[in-house]
């Protein structure tokens, strides 16, 4: 049997040490390092010190919470949308979230929905309606007056031209063909009934609900 040597191994002059081992990184001292570098820096060599201060001041703190619907799909996911007033009266939209009491959704959102605050203040929105007149290149900025006037003037014309009375049995049917509407999912029940109600006194037979679809 061949002993096997208890003393430890010799370096040859001239071969380098190697260099000392750096100590573990434990959960313990990453912890430890990325609670003391608040001021400074982490562990990993991130510097932390702006989201500390970012976490200190809460963009929602002090905001009203108010309770609303994503006006996308059909679904009806729960919103809280967070504002905050101004000293000069403006009320500023801060952020959107799902709402984790609502029995749809439970606080998920969807990445249409999660993006929702864009639609009130992202910079390419459209603050006004825009018109462009027939053979012309360009869009117009019109005002609200003009465009629900142009809008009424356009339903008449179209209602006038494709009205019925009568069908190809004779029987009265006193309908509108060549006008369509779609409610949007995020209709209040209110909202739905008196838009039905307006069609249809309109004589419109094709209404549908994106919630239906």
């Amino acid at each position: 049997m061949t002993e096997l040597p208890t003393s430890a191994p010799q370096v040859a002059a001239g071969t380098p040490a190697s260099a000392p081992r750096s100590p573990a990184l434990t959960r313990r001292r990453l912890l430890g390092a990325t609670v003391g570098g608040v001021v400074g820096g982490s562990v990993l060599g991130f510097d932390i010190a702006e989201a500390a201060v970012v976490k200190q001041r809460l963009r929602i703190e002090g905001a009203t919470v108010s309770r609303s619907i994503c006006p996308y799909c059909a679904v009806g996911c729960a919103l809280l949308a967070y504002t905050k007033k101004r000293a000069n009266g403006k009320v500023d939209l801060l952020q959107i979230e799902g709402d984790p009491d609502s029995p749809v959704n439970e606080g998920r959102l969807c990445p249409k929905g999660a993006t929702s605050l864009q639609l009130a203040v992202s910079s390419r929105r459209v603050p006004a309606p825009l018109y462009r007149g027939g053979g012309a290149t360009e869009w117009q900025q019109v005002s609200w007056d003009f465009a629900l006037d142009r809008l009424a003037q356009n339903i008449k014309a179209s209602r006038d031209r494709t009205f019925v009375t009568t069908d190809g049995n004779g029987n009265v049917v006193n309908r509108c063909e060549g006008v369509a509407f779609a409610g949007g999912a995020a209709f209040s029940s209110e909202e739905g009934y008196l838009a039905a109600k307006l069609m249809r006194g309109l004589g419109v037979v094709h209404i549908e609900q994106q919630a239906r679809v």
